[in-house]
């Protein structure tokens, strides 16, 4: 072996890597000699000829330790994508999306699980997780068969016969419309309208004594009703417009003039009331011209009449008024084929079930036909006349009452017959997937519009903050959207101090749908909350009666007990609340049979042992009042707010 002798240097011990035995075995284990206290060491190393006597020695490179690389969980996402459906994609709590989502602005309070998220927010959230993502894969959806019904096509003009014409009465309120069909068909009709006003559409076939078959619809003059006289206007053939000589052109008479020039339909004017000292029949001709009515003796086409309906005065011109226009009009009507029709009104019979008042415009409808209107069918069971008689088939122009409806059909649907039952159920399901289908797309255009909103508002608040360094940006922005939800009413609190709950009820559909059009014009829930709870067709229920004995709170007291508070025992009683809710908020009264026992506020409301403020149907709380008297098990609590003044409104409902 060879020596090498080291130069003399100051340094520590030398510290050798031995080749490890483990690796070589062959290899005698080496040796490591400490170094001398001298000024040199001397070491033994391996000459390259030893090595190659050995074998070749491998060499050995230190390698640098590997980094995994972290994998982001990637998350798959869509366009309008809800809350909901970003949490479960995320693998993650609804909870997590809205704390991504703090300090941005998008308004937090007002997201639910199933809002829809715009695009920018999705890949927020996404990005704040610390996940990336990728568009899911849209597959190609089949677009679904239009199982619609529709018309059939124009009829041969050798199958057409006379049918009688439609004719609507129309006019201002109380100007003698009823009054004037009352006398046509000889009955008391005004007697059988509330306050002598008529509320819904009535349809009435009447014969002349020519023989000639009329049929007339008479329609409310009221406000209200713009809608039904809308509907009436659109399945006539021939307008009377009802003026009284003593009052004039008035706002329903100006709207029913517009809506027969709307829908294109020949007017006649009656005169009504020229038996009154005070009226004034040419005047009223005169003021029809600022309304494109002319009438023939001042230089147009429109037939006026002056008549007396109470009288019966000229009602046998005003008749051959309307024979001689529909005879120019040529109306005809085809028997055969599938029965179309309009429904004029709807309404539910305690004993018929749902009931609706059609027009036929083409076929005959008997028993057994199959019918679709809206998203309704019927089954003909009965049909019955005006009068509730029972017929066996009405023809085209015909008013009948058909029975048979499986649900109540909205006024105004155009009534379609059906080759089958099946085929109207198909019908009905492809009309409600479509109903559904643009409902969404309706509120999807407004929450992209909200968002929208939402989004121009921050943009607006960063471009004003743009001078400013990123820390100090985000300072400022968190710091105005802290301020925004400051202002902003806390869940649950009451931003109303008045609110007053409606259900509304009917005989008919149209009368429902008038009061709901009032009630919409609503514009003063600053100064009173109003919500419509309910709204149907019928009689009063009893479920009616709950549904409203649910907006007053009551309890009944189970049992009672007491507790210490300090020194002091206080009375509880233990409740169940059996309608409504108890808030703690509002004044309380304890009855015992029909005795009122107390007024006041309570003392303590509490379900299990935490303090409430509100108790809910069903629930149990234990309940202490400031009183001297003892609860007793039976007794009742109700909850009530009181109202000390009276209150004015800014809202006009137009009558």
């Amino acid at each position: 072996m060879a020596t090498l002798t080291g130069r003399a240097f100051v340094a520590p011990r030398l510290i050798g890597v031995p080749v490890l035995p483990a690796f070589f075995p062959s290899f005698p284990s080496p040796t490591w000699a400490p170094a001398p206290s001298s000024t040199c060491f001397h070491a033994r190393y391996l000459t390259a000829e030893q090595g190659r006597r050995y074998g070749k020695i491998p060499e050995f490179k230190l390698k640098p330790a590997k980094v995994e690389k972290q994998v982001k969980h990637e998350v798959e996402i869509k366009h309008s994508m809800k809350v909901s459906e970003l949490a479960q994609a995320m693998n993650k709590d609804i909870d997590h999306v809205y704390e991504a989502l703090l300090n941005t602005a998008v308004d937090v309070d007002d997201l639910e699980p199933d809002t829809v998220l715009e695009e920018v927010w999705v890949k927020k959230v996404v990005k704040i997780s610390g996940m990336k993502y990728r568009w899911a894969t849209v597959a190609e959806t089949k677009v679904r068969e239009n199982k619609d019904i529709q018309r059939q096509p124009p009829p041969d003009p050798a199958v057409l016969v006379n049918r009688p014409p439609v004719v609507t009465i129309m006019g201002h309120v109380d100007h003698g419309k009823t009054t004037l069909l009352d006398s046509l068909r000889k009955s008391q009709i005004v007697a059988q309208e509330a306050g002598g006003i008529t509320q819904h559409i009535g349809a009435f076939l009447v014969q002349q004594p020519s023989g000639q078959l009329i049929t007339f619809l008479d329609t409310p003059g009221h406000k209200a009703f713009s809608a039904m006289r809308a509907r009436g206007a659109l399945v006539t053939d021939i307008i009377i417009l009802v003026v009284a000589a003593d009052d004039g052109v008035k706002n329903q008479t100006i709207e029913s003039i517009q809506h027969a020039q709307k829908s294109k339909v020949p007017i006649i004017v009656a005169v009504n009331k020229c038996d009154k000292p005070q009226a004034d029949p040419e005047k009223v001709k005169r003021d029809l011209l600022a309304h494109d009515v002319v009438c023939e003796e001042l230089g147009g086409d429109v037939q006026a009449v002056h008549i007396s309906a109470l009288k019966g005065d000229n009602l046998l011109e005003l008749i051959e008024a309307t024979v001689t226009l529909a005879e120019v009009l040529q109306l005809k009507g085809d028997p055969s084929g599938l029965v179309e029709g309009s429904v004029v009104e709807s309404r539910t019979d305690k004993g018929k079930g749902p009931v609706t008042t059609a027009i036929i415009n083409r076929g005959t409808l008997k028993k057994g036909c199959v019918l679709v209107a809206g998203k309704a069918w019927a089954k003909v069971r009965w049909l019955f006349d005006e009068n509730s008689r029972a017929v066996t088939q009405a023809g085209p122009g015909t008013p009948v009452e058909i029975v048979g409806w499986k649900e109540l059909p909205s006024a105004g649907e155009e009534i379609l017959e059906a080759e089958t039952e099946k085929r109207a159920r198909e019908v009905v399901e492809w009309r409600t997937n479509m109903q559904e289908q643009n409902k969404l797309k309706e509120h999807q255009s407004i929450i992209e519009a909200k968002q929208k909103e939402h989004q121009d508002s921050y943009n607006k608040v960063r471009q004003s903050l743009s001078h400013l360094s990123w820390k100090q940006r985000r300072v400022a922005l968190y710091q105005e959207i802290k301020k925004q939800k400051a202002h902003r009413p806390s869940e649950g609190s009451e931003t109303k101090e008045f609110s007053l709950h409606i259900i509304v009820k009917g005989d008919v559909n149209g009368s429902v749908e008038a009061l709901l059009n009032i009630l919409e014009s609503y514009d003063s829930d600053e100064q009173c909350q109003m919500n419509i709870v309910h709204f149907g067709v019928g009689d009063i229920s009893e479920n009616d009666i709950n549904l409203a004995e649910t907006f007053s709170g009551e309890a009944s007291v189970l049992t009672t007990f007491d507790v210490s508070v300090g020194k002091k025992k206080v009375n509880v009683a233990g409740c169940r609340v059996q309608k409504g809710h108890l808030d703690r908020n509002m004044k309380f009264r304890l009855i015992r049979g029909k005795d009122i026992l107390w007024e006041g506020a309570p003392t303590a409301l509490k379900h299990l042992k935490d303090d409430v403020h509100i108790v809910k149907a069903g629930m149990e709380c234990g309940l202490s009042l400031d009183m001297v008297t003892e609860f007793k098990a039976g007794d009742v609590i109700f909850c009530y707010e009181e109202i000390e003044k009276l209150q004015k409104i800014s809202w006009d409902p137009g009558f």
